[in-house]
């Protein structure tokens, strides 16, 4: 929501006025020096929307922010040059409404479309959340990452590496609403102060590694050639894509990166398809390369690859790992109630290519159990469980 500076106003006073916490306010407001606001700039407000609201009659600005739990002056500030004694029936205001519900709705098919229609939404409400680009995938989608926080702890988060493991995403945005709420709102999750966490970490979500798989998913195949031709060709003729984990141009993304790749490459397809080639070099396809120069961009504290299924948490690779990387996944196993698995004879993955070259702790959490794509009746059970892994990745 945005408000107008008059003389002697502050960002502190517009701290206690909205009942929204001073930091938020000033990262929501990166352009602005909060010890020289000039009167008449717009201020940012998180956590609030401007709400329409129509004159009746009998109506005063007192009545108005009593009824909504507000200040008069949170209405004054609302509504530049609103004469409050001039009110007429009839006259449309804006009334400060503090979002106390969340934006995402994460239980449906959630495709590319549905990915970026909430993240604009959140940005505008919470404006203290950036959402740059890593980069596009082969059809042009820009890949998105939300970043919330500038604290010293550099945490990752991502989903959607496999394309029919899409519900991934929505878990994840999930989350990120979910955290955005409880920092504007001052609440807790589980127990937990989000405002500390915030103030410690730097959370990083890219909340949909691979759109163009997503959506050929859940979509069916794009349009453009010679893309549509190709994959049904890929995939034997059928319009079923459920199987489907690769990235448009047949290469699994997750066995990109180079950590071994050579191994994972002489034992898999050597051609396009639905799931496990590993392409005709590492960092061969756009999104990988995307995910690449970001963590080297980064530099993360660690970093949780999600992906379904199993229940299990993968925190190993070739014993490089450090550590504290087994104190983390027993916490993770704690909260969670999955089985951390230290190795499997699996390269090439982006957590593994983590843990090889920054000797950091790395993480692939396979959420739910059953069949790809999990089905959503197991959304809101996954969210449960995935809950503890999302707040541990930011205490820890």
């Amino acid at each position: 929501m945005d408000i107008y500076v008059r003389r002697g106003d502050s960002f502190w006073y517009f701290s206690n006025l909205f009942n929204i916490p001073l930091q938020l306010i000033i990262d929501s407001n990166r352009d602005l020096d909060p010890n020289a606001l000039t009167v008449g700039r717009t201020v940012k407000i998180p956590g609030y929307a401007a709400v329409d609201y129509r004159i009746r009659a009998g109506d005063t600005l007192w009545q108005i922010a009593r009824s909504r739990n507000i200040q008069v002056d949170a209405l004054l500030l609302a509504n530049r040059n609103i004469n409050p004694k001039g009110l007429y029936i009839g006259q449309m205001i804006k009334v400060p409404t503090r979002i106390t519900w969340r934006i995402v709705q994460g239980k449906k098919n959630y495709d590319y479309s549905s990915l970026m229609n909430d993240l604009r939404r959140l940005e505008s409400v919470y404006p203290f959340m950036r959402v740059p680009s890593i980069g596009n995938s082969v059809l042009g989608k820009r890949i998105p990452e939300a970043l919330v926080g500038d604290g010293n702890k550099k945490v990752h988060y991502n989903g959607a590496f496999h394309a029919n493991e899409w519900i991934t995403t929505p878990v994840l945005m999930t989350f990120l609403n979910d955290y955005l709420l409880a920092l504007t709102n001052q609440t807790s999750i589980r127990g937990l102060s989000m405002l500390n966490l915030y103030n410690q970490t730097a959370l990083s979500i890219v909340p949909m590694v691979n759109p163009d798989g997503v959506d050929l998913v859940l979509n069916g195949p794009p349009e453009e050639e010679p893309w549509n031709e190709r994959v049904i060709e890929w995939n034997k003729g059928s319009m079923d894509f459920s199987g489907w984990k690769a990235n448009i141009r047949g290469v699994d993304l997750n066995d990109q990166f180079p950590a071994e790749w050579e191994k994972e490459k002489a034992r898999n397809p050597s051609q396009p398809g639905p799931r496990d080639y590993v392409g005709e070099k590492p960092l061969s396809e756009p999104e990988a390369i995307a995910m690449a120069e970001l963590t080297r961009k980064r530099d993360f504290s660690r970093v949780l690859a999600f992906h379904t299924q199993g229940e299990v948490i993968y925190w190993g690779f070739e014993n490089l790992e450090p550590p504290e990387s087994d104190a983390m996944v027993n916490e993770f196993a704690r909260v969670s109630g999955y089985q951390p698995v230290k190795t499997i004879e699996s390269y090439a993955g982006y957590k593994d290519w983590f843990i090889q070259d920054w000797r950091r702790p790395g993480f692939t959490v396979e959420l739910g159990f059953g069949i790809n794509p999990l089905p959503l009746s197991q959304f809101d059970e996954i969210y449960e469980e995935a809950l503890g892994i999302f707040l541990a990745g930011l205490y820890l």
